[in-house]
């Protein structure tokens, strides 16, 4: 199977920055208003009027479709809202005890490289894993962060069973960062049947506590924070 190395990405500024500001919402986020925020805030972190932030937030269940979304993906068009997204990828399920960072981050003072920044992503999310003693990993030809499942049926071919715990979608203007990454760590893995999750065939999705781990939403969002300080720098509450 095909992966990508497993070396330690940073994605830290490159010259004296202030910390990334951290925010936790309470309860659950409309969509739309997310959307008008973080457009918001990317602009105006572009003119130099407000900091990086980091934004992390429940959704009420929805279906989000990105720029490379194709319609044959949304099997159940009527199960929940379906909005449109304007971040790259394809439909993507969001809902209660799912963990949304949406991380606006000026690529303009650390390094103008998307592949180098997905990657940082990437990195983050399979550390805050770690923690709990998952071996997430990356693949090559596959977006998001899977797992082996050496407990289901193995695929057609005889390989391993990898399941995606996490999602990655990002849009960048004028080299801020907005949208980001949404992590399983206690949704209804069912609402996950109304799409064709990334428009990726032959897989299946799991979570945290899919996975045997009764982690709390408050304890993944510790280890979601210190990664984060690991791979981006520091982060201060907001």
């Amino acid at each position: 199977m095909s992966k990508l190395a497993e070396d330690r990405v940073t994605f830290h500024p490159q010259s004296a920055n202030a910390p990334v500001e951290w925010r936790v919402e309470p309860g659950l986020t409309d969509y739309e208003s997310a959307l008008a925020f973080m457009e918001q805030r990317a602009d105006a972190i572009r003119a130099g009027e407000a900091c990086e932030l980091v934004w992390l937030v429940e959704h009420p269940p929805l279906y989000t479709a990105g720029t490379s979304a194709k319609p044959d993906g949304l099997v159940q068009a009527d199960r929940f809202p379906v909005y449109k997204a304007g971040r790259g990828g394809e439909f993507t399920y969001h809902g209660p005890g799912q963990r949304v960072a949406y991380v606006m981050l000026d690529l303009k003072r650390r390094r103008e490289d998307v592949r180098a920044f997905v990657k940082a992503l990437e990195e983050w999310i399979i550390h805050s894993l770690a923690s709990f003693n998952i071996r997430a990993e990356r693949r090559c030809d596959r977006i998001g962060v899977w797992v082996e499942r050496p407990d289901k049926a193995p695929l057609p071919d005889g390989s391993m069973m990898e399941d995606k715990i996490a999602a990655i979608g990002i849009r960048l203007r004028r080299w801020v960062s907005f949208h980001g990454i949404a992590v399983n760590v206690e949704p209804d893995l069912s609402h996950f049947g109304g799409i064709v999750p990334c428009g990726i065939t032959g897989y299946g999705v799991t979570s945290l506590v899919d996975l045997g781990l009764p982690v709390a939403m408050e304890d993944y969002d510790l280890a979601l924070r210190r990664s984060f300080g690991e791979i981006f720098g520091p982060s201060v509450d907001r």
